[in-house]
């Protein structure tokens, strides 16, 4: 997330990239399977060993499902202090080891979020992960309580109440002062309706939860130590169980990484709102500001903004737009309107693909022209039909109000929510929101009103036993940690934060784009499966470069890289890929910054 001059960021990253591209010579590695091997860690708490250990192995009833996996539900004590009382029911999901012979236990997979679907980003494995992982491990996903096929979170009793609580969040973000008004209104509605009507799972959905959960279905699955891959919030998740459980640590790989801490809120930045702590703005603008200075750099050819100053022309349109929305008429999408706000959550929104650079420089040049009163006619209808495409397929995506009960929104806030500290008053926001954007422009106002609902005051529900920290645990095996210097969500710094708090850990640095680098660097994918499968570390200062670089090759989707378009649905339909055909990284990550599409990490 660390985004500032075009110069700055290069001297910020030269002495790493002289790392080179490759992973260096992994650093020597401990026993093939890592089992019980004798290394010195921390050991779980008394208190934390008893609430999970008492708790009975549980007898997962699998069951054939979507033509090549497993699936079983299983309930779990909704208080780890009560394991005799009131349950949970969570939802798992495996793919089996191709080389069952040779199969070294289960690889338990996160996609983040909160609110990500455990299950679904284990069925589409097949796609993304690479083939050895994918001999010697069942992949196994579980949906975090509340999410999913898991039992679900409801703060409304029906959809009618649900959508008038929703009314003031159908923006991006508030951008004019009514929409402000309107925003903190239905933050507080949503935040009162959670912490009521959502309870009790609301207030045993903390990250804490969902590590006991997943420690003992680790046990359910037979295996004596977690190996685990996380991406995104997932790395809090892995960060967690490293903390809660360090010596049942087999393998742990966490990819976009929140530095825990900033998380939570610990010490004195429990005063600071979420996003002064995890910075993710400083990321999406540092990332915009990197792909105008090599759209210059590459030349009218390449770049269609290049032809000028592209970071002037991309204020340019931001500020035209802040003064009045763009409205075009389409025959196919209808009535468009384009705010200021759209235009920012649709640059995050591309800055989370390897390739959305392409997206970042051609909406920027069409709005140019459309908000450009001069423009020549067929220009402004060469542009009119581009904008008319993105937003038809935004209007795909976006969240319907209407049966069933969706809550996508409410996954993510009883998590978020519940774990960390937030600002006391809704009211406070909007002034939280405009200091973040003056320190990371565009992106910080965003990112900060994201967590609004989570207002102390309104959001009342707690968890007695969610975890705190500390979070520099030694583990029993090394944490892997792998940031990506262009990340517009878990700024680079959260996974240098984390890598230092972690005294067994090694980072791994990737020069690539979009969100997470695994399945979009070759270098990074090989590192993680090499730790993965045989425990070998990358040498320490390893620096990868991400497969698609910004106007440095045509545009396509090469091998492996990709990410997948797929749905859970489809994925099922086609069935798994073979051996050695092309992996793609399902979209597990996908922005969300408002209730059509709500902030995710």
């Amino acid at each position: 997330m660390p985004r500032r001059t075009r110069s700055l960021a290069a001297r910020g990253i030269a002495g790493l990239i002289l790392a080179g591209s490759a992973v260096a010579p992994a650093a020597a590695a401990p026993s093939p399977t890592g089992w019980g091997r004798p290394v010195h860690s921390d050991r779980t708490s008394p208190e934390e060993a008893r609430r999970v250990d008492r708790v009975p192995t549980p007898d997962l009833d699998w069951y054939a499902c979507y033509d090549y996996a497993e699936c079983a539900t299983v309930r779990l004590p909704l208080d780890y202090d009560k394991p005799k009382g009131p349950t949970t029911e969570v939802a798992v999901l495996r793919v089996k080891a191709r080389d069952q012979q040779r199969r070294l236990g289960s690889l338990f997979l996160n996609p983040g979020g909160p609110g990500g679907s455990g299950t679904d980003v284990a069925l589409a494995a097949p796609y993304f992960l690479g083939d050895e992982v994918l001999d010697r491990f069942d992949v196994v996903g579980v949906d975090p309580r509340g999410v999913g096929a898991s039992q679900q979170v409801r703060c409304f009793p029906s959809v009618k109440e649900q959508t008038r609580a929703y009314a003031g969040l159908n923006v991006a973000f508030p951008w004019t002062k009514a929409e402000e008004k309107a925003y903190v209104a239905s933050s507080v509605a949503v935040g009162r309706g959670c912490s009521t009507t959502g309870r009790p799972l609301t207030g045993a959905m903390s990250t804490a939860e969902v590590a006991r959960d997943m420690d003992v279905l680790r046990r359910a699955v037979g295996d004596p130590k977690l190996t685990y891959l996380g991406f995104s919030y997932g790395s809090a998740l892995g960060q967690y169980y490293a903390n809660m459980f360090p010596d049942r640590v087999r393998a742990l790989a966490i990819d976009g990484v929140l530095n825990a801490n900033a998380w939570v809120g610990r010490g004195e930045a429990r005063r600071l709102s979420q996003e002064d702590r995890l910075r993710s703005g400083q990321g999406a603008y540092k990332a915009l500001r990197e792909i105008l200075a090599r759209c210059e750099a590459a030349g009218p050819t390449a770049c269609p903004l290049a032809e000028g100053d592209p970071l002037a022309s991309f204020e340019l349109v931001a500020k035209r737009l802040r003064a009045r929305p763009v409205v075009i008429e389409d025959p196919d999408a209808g009535t468009v309107r384009v705010t200021y706000a759209d235009f920012v959550s649709a640059n995050l929104g591309a800055l989370y693909d390897p390739t959305g650079y392409e997206q970042v420089v051609g909406l920027t040049a069409e709005l140019l022209v459309l908000t450009d009163p001069t423009s020549g006619t067929a220009a402004r209808e060469q542009a009119r039909a581009g904008v008319a495409r993105l937003a038809a397929k935004a209007r795909e995506q976006a969240r319907r109000y209407d049966f069933p009960y969706d809550n996508g929104l409410e996954t993510f806030l009883g998590v978020d929510c519940t774990d960390g500290y937030h600002p006391t008053d809704a009211a406070s926001f909007p002034a939280l929101a405009a200091k973040a954007d003056r320190r990371d422009p565009y992106f910080g106002r965003l990112w900060t009103w994201a967590t609004a609902p989570c207002a102390r005051r309104t959001w009342t529900v707690r968890d007695s036993d969610a975890y705190p920290g500390p979070f520099d645990r030694r583990t029993a095996a090394p944490v892997l940690v792998v940031g990506n210097y262009w990340d517009p969500s878990t700024n680079y710094q959260g996974a240098v934060g984390a890598a230092r708090l972690l005294p067994n850990s090694r980072l791994l640095s990737s020069d690539s784009w979009g969100h997470t680098a695994y399945g979009t660097s070759a270098c990074v994918t090989g590192a993680v499966d090499a730790y993965l499968i045989r425990g070998a570390l990358p040498a320490n200062g390893t620096v990868c470069t991400g497969d698609v670089q910004p106007f440095a090759e045509p545009p396509g989707k090469p091998a492996a890289n990709r990410r997948a378009e797929s749905s859970k649905s489809v994925l099922a339909a086609e069935g798994a890929p073979g051996r050695g055909e092309p992996k793609r990284l399902p979209p597990v990550v996908a922005p969300l910054p408002a209730v059509g599409s709500l902030t995710v990490r």
